[in-house]
């Protein structure tokens, strides 16, 4: 058994039958890695069909270009000339098009029975990372912002409260509003847990005199590399 997951099915030469053999189990494989990234997941069409056909494009390059240093150096020229532009992605996209690549590569070389067996264990991984709930410190990061009057020492006047409430609090901005009687106080802060949001804002809100409160998610995506 482990003899036929190891053998390739073409050694020095491949022909139209095992290319063809080869470029079905690519799309297939694709189809299943589109699959399984996307369950749970939002992902856009762009990217799901990226997956789908990777496997297959990488497949059929690597074909052409295994033992032809010519075509090899030709092949390179070509991808140097490409340039992309796209929204950043996120560690997960760059996982499952490392995976669709290392697909085709594997098909590529013959190895479509070790190929099948790759994608199905990682495949398997995935889907039971997303069955695990791991704790996520990036969820409880927030962007918090208080108006405070000019007469109240921002410096230390709500250490006790971050005290209680975060495990961390960075001001990052001070600014004057309302002809320079007001303060606009924006910190960076990390809750202790998602339920004590309302109790956080109420001890802020007899600390500053009621004025306008904020606690909203940062702008910029966490899971961003």
């Amino acid at each position: 058994m482990l003899n036929i997951i190891l053998n390739p099915i073409y050694t020095d030469t491949f022909t139209i039958q095992t290319y063809i053999i080869c470029t079905i189990i690519s799309l297939v494989l694709g189809c299943l890695i589109a699959f399984v990234t996307s369950y749970k997941s939002r992902k856009s069409k762009s990217l799901t069909l990226a997956l789908v056909l990777l496997p297959a494009i990488v497949q059929t390059v690597i074909m052409l270009v295994n033992g032809n240093v010519g075509t090899g150096i030709a092949v390179m020229g070509a991808f140097s000339l490409i340039r992309f532009r796209s929204v950043p992605g996120t560690a997960k996209d760059i996982v499952c098009i490392f995976l669709a690549m290392a697909t085709g590569l594997t098909t590529a070389m013959g190895y479509v029975f070790l190929a099948v067996v790759f994608v199905v264990i990682i495949s398997l991984a995935i889907l039971a990372v997303n069955f695990i709930k791991f704790p996520a410190s990036d969820d409880l990061n927030r962007e918090l912002k208080i108006t405070i009057p000019e007469d109240l020492n921002y410096a230390h006047c709500f250490d006790d409260i971050f005290e209680k409430y975060t495990k961390s609090a960075k001001l990052v901005l001070v600014k004057t509003t309302n002809m320079g009687s007001l303060y606009k106080l924006t910190y960076n802060i990390e809750l202790v847990n998602e339920d004590i949001v309302q109790n956080f804002i109420d001890d802020l809100r007899c600390r500053n005199g009621n004025l306008e409160i904020s606690v909203m998610i940062p702008a910029t995506t966490q899971n961003e590399l």
